[in-house]
């Protein structure tokens, strides 16, 4: 939301910057070896946070044909005065010269279809010789606004359907300037749960027939999830109280590095020496990621609310205009969770559509188990995560490998999406949709 990012800037500019590869496997069933997977950080919330480092990266190309599109959605929804920036649903498409698969990927949570790690995923996939269209989530204002029916994202099954209407929407828009193959499906965090759902709809409708599906750093349950990123924002010294105070002094002791050094630009390879030069502690890097979550959970909560006018932070009556100060709703979106959210919105919203719903149905329907058997029978969906991803709660990562068994990459490192461009893990999507990963 842009009324968001210009209430403060340099927090939203800085907490990107630190974890943009946050929000955002090598073996068969067993676990990447330590010995021969060298990607750096074994610490989880290193990981999250830097991501990895250039001289750790696969080669990809500096540029791709990339062609930035919008679509309309549902041409009859009137745009609130306040969102007239979001006048379309905006994606993205790279293009192959001759026949190749195209493959759809599905941004993580809040994350557009831009993003520093979707932009990372169009090059390996190009590189590898596949179109691609990357789409945002259904988190992202963008798609709230535009491509969500109900216009509160939660739902697992809702939002694969928002997302499937979507690429039916694109791939008909792009069609004639392209020659397909077949389809395959990605994503990556929440992105990438969403595939499976979309995956299982895709078995139903058949629009696409999807011939392999990989998903990347997956919940397992989205409720457990947020509820873990949540309670990040506590590590913050101080508590959520000091949350300005506390960014303040990350951004100074970065920015003191930044002028004292020769980087060009805030990029990861920074955020590598700047660690390693002056290492926060692991409380400060669970607050940074408690920081940028909660940053993206206030811009679904102000977005969803303001067009379902749900009351959780704008009052029903208040139709808010471009000319209304937004700061006093950042102050409060900021201080309400994800689960919040959930508790708050999403389940009364629903309630209201199907009576007697209750909160423990939804959060099983958002959850993988909700489709537990199709996973465990369909052989073109691939897994890919890590052992320590700091979004899995006890006993998740075994569940996973339950479901997944020789389908599964787990390395041993990486925490959250933080190894997605080392030179292993692309190898390893590449393979998975190619020749495939053969059995244990």
């Amino acid at each position: 939301m842009n009324a968001l990012k210009s209430a403060m800037p340099r927090l939203v500019h800085f907490s990107a910057m630190f974890v943009a590869a946050a929000l955002t496997a090598l073996a068969f069933q067993k676990s990447v070896l330590a010995q021969g997977y060298d990607y750096p950080f074994v610490n989880a919330y290193e990981a999250t946070v830097i991501g990895t480092p250039s001289i750790y990266r696969a080669e990809l190309p500096k540029q791709v044909p990339k062609q930035e599109l919008g679509l309309t959605v549902f041409p009859k929804r009137r745009i609130p005065e306040l969102f007239w920036y979001h006048d379309q649903l905006h994606y993205a498409v790279v293009r192959q010269r001759q026949k190749a698969p195209l493959i759809f990927n599905i941004a993580g949570t809040g994350a557009s279809h831009n993003s520093q790690l979707m932009q990372a995923m169009e090059k390996i996939f190009y590189k590898a010789g596949f179109h691609v269209i990357s789409l945002p989530s259904p988190t992202h204002p963008n798609f709230i606004v535009t491509a969500s029916e109900t216009q509160a994202p939660g739902l697992l099954a809702d939002d694969a359907r928002d997302l499937y209407r979507v690429m039916q929407g694109a791939y008909e828009q792009i069609a004639h300037t392209i020659e397909v193959s077949e389809f395959y499906l990605t994503g990556y965090s929440l992105g990438a749960a969403q595939a499976a759902f979309v995956a299982k709809l895709d078995e139903e409708v058949g629009a696409f027939g999807f011939k392999k599906v990989l998903m990347i750093n997956p919940p397992v349950s989205l409720y457990n999830s947020v509820e873990i990123l949540d309670g990040m924002i506590d590590a913050i010294p101080g508590g959520p109280d000091n949350f300005n105070a506390f960014f303040e002094s990350l951004f100074q002791r970065f920015a003191a590095i930044y002028r004292d050094e020769d980087f060009l630009d805030l990029t990861d390879d920074f955020l590598y020496f700047a660690y390693k030069k002056d290492p926060p502690s692991e409380e400060s890097l669970r607050a940074v990621v408690g920081i940028a979550f909660r940053i993206s959970a206030a811009n679904i909560l102000f977005a969803s609310d303001a067009l379902t006018r749900s009351g959780v932070v704008i009052r029903r009556n208040v139709s808010l205009s471009t000319l209304d100060s937004l700061t006093r709703y950042l102050k409060v979106s900021v201080r309400v969770g994800f689960v919040d959210y959930i508790r708050h919105l999403l389940h009364p919203f629903f309630e209201k559509r199907r009576p007697g719903v209750r909160l423990e149905e939804l959060i099983e329907e958002s959850s993988l188990q909700a489709i537990e058997g199709y996973l465990r029978g369909a052989d073109k969906i691939g897994l890919m995560t890590n052992e320590d991803d700091i979004i899995l709660a006890p006993g998740e990562l075994d569940y996973l490998r339950s479901v997944f068994g020789s389908r599964a990459r787990i390395y041993v490192k990486g925490g959250h999406c933080g190894n997605l461009e080392h030179k292993d893990n692309v190898a390893d999507m590449i393979r998975f949709f190619g020749a495939g990963w053969p059995g244990p």
